[in-house]
């Protein structure tokens, strides 16, 4: 009998890297030479997982054409590279668990509200593109988190059916992406404690980072 296809589905920003705090910064800072003054964490809790465009329509209006919006998005993200560049890692334990998933041959996708840029400025200033089965990002659909598209598209490009993809995530907007999904979550807390996630039933495990996750584990689970 053929074994049954799985595979592991990583947000990117916040999980594959723990850079929300520079993200965040960032939005500030584009903000507030706008005259607006937002509180980070509330800002975090309601937006991580959310497209840039998404964003800027919501905080700035809906007035704004797509132009504008484009212009003001890659505005923000110029100033989230300049500041995370210096800093840029995965999270402790990552290399080590993928490198374990692929000797397994379970499949491998980023899912990430992130535009082609920040893609590019992640995946390959980290060299790890080329560890993944695809990668979908802003530009791949039209709606971001907590709409489930971005994980549907690549759970699809994988050839692996929802219910036997694990999503690992670290926003809860992304944690219910992946509920609308039909698929299980892995919480890492890099950004906000497990205390935020009590609410979702498809989480199966929350973690601190990867070093200790067992994919045994996580898929019997």
């Amino acid at each position: 009998m053929t074994a049954t296809r799985r595979a592991f589905i990583f947000d990117m920003d916040g999980t594959i890297v723990d850079n929300m705090s520079f993200h965040t910064e960032s939005w500030i800072a584009f903000f507030r030479r706008r005259g607006k003054d937002i509180d980070a964490d509330e800002f975090f809790r309601t937006t991580a997982g959310r497209q840039g465009k998404e964003i800027i329509r919501s905080e700035m209006g809906e007035h704004l054409n797509d132009d504008e919006v484009r212009v003001l998005n890659d505005e923000k993200e110029v100033v989230y590279r300049e500041l995370y560049e210096p800093h840029r890692k995965t999270v402790a334990g990552f290399d080590g668990l993928i490198a374990l998933a692929k000797e397994m041959n379970v499949a491998l996708a980023v899912a990430t509200a992130a535009p082609n840029a920040n893609i590019t400025f992640t995946l390959d200033g980290l060299d790890l593109r080329r560890h993944f089965d695809t990668v979908v990002g802003a530009a791949d659909v039209a709606r971001g988190k907590p709409h489930p598209d971005v994980f549907l598209l690549a759970a699809e490009r994988c050839g692996v059916a929802p219910e036997h993809c694990i999503v690992f995530e670290d926003a809860p907007l992304g944690v219910e992406a992946a509920r609308r999904a039909g698929m299980r979550a892995v919480v890492l807390t890099t950004t906000l404690s497990a205390d935020a996630f009590a609410e979702f039933d498809n989480v199966i495990h929350i973690a601190s980072d990867f070093s200790e996750l067992t994919i045994d584990a996580l898929f019997s689970s």
